[in-house]
């Protein structure tokens, strides 16, 4: 699947009303923030990539992350319902993590965020 550029969080103030207005789950390798958005508004599923060279290190290690993340949301962005908005912030243990580990770290944070319909 792609990630379309209609599901990037461009904007400085869409990065803050997702911290500010949304909740969070902890993993080991990210922090996960999502928050719904209005009705009016598209009802597809963004995403923003976050990593902070306090948590990560220099340009290169975070842009590793940053894409790292974007695949793993790339791959199970079907997790996610449409309408919300994820924020995915890198940790420093997500370098250590193999792809295989960091997905089902994705899916397991997903799981109980958006726990599926029964």
């Amino acid at each position: 699947m792609r990630f379309r550029p209609e599901q990037h969080l461009r904007r400085q103030a869409d990065f803050s009303r997702v911290r500010e207005r949304g909740r969070r789950e902890q993993c080991e390798a990210f922090t996960l923030w999502h928050v719904a958005r209005p009705a009016d508004e598209p009802q597809t599923t963004r995403a923003g990539f976050v990593a902070s060279r306090a948590a990560v290190g220099g340009a290169v290690a975070r842009n590793r992350a940053k894409r790292r993340l974007r695949e793993v949301f790339r791959h199970h962005q079907r997790l996610a319902p449409p309408g919300h908005d994820l924020l995915l912030v890198a940790r420093t243990a997500l370098s250590r993590l193999a792809p295989a580990a960091l997905e089902r770290k994705f899916a397991d944070a997903c799981g109980k965020i958006f726990p599926p319909a029964k």
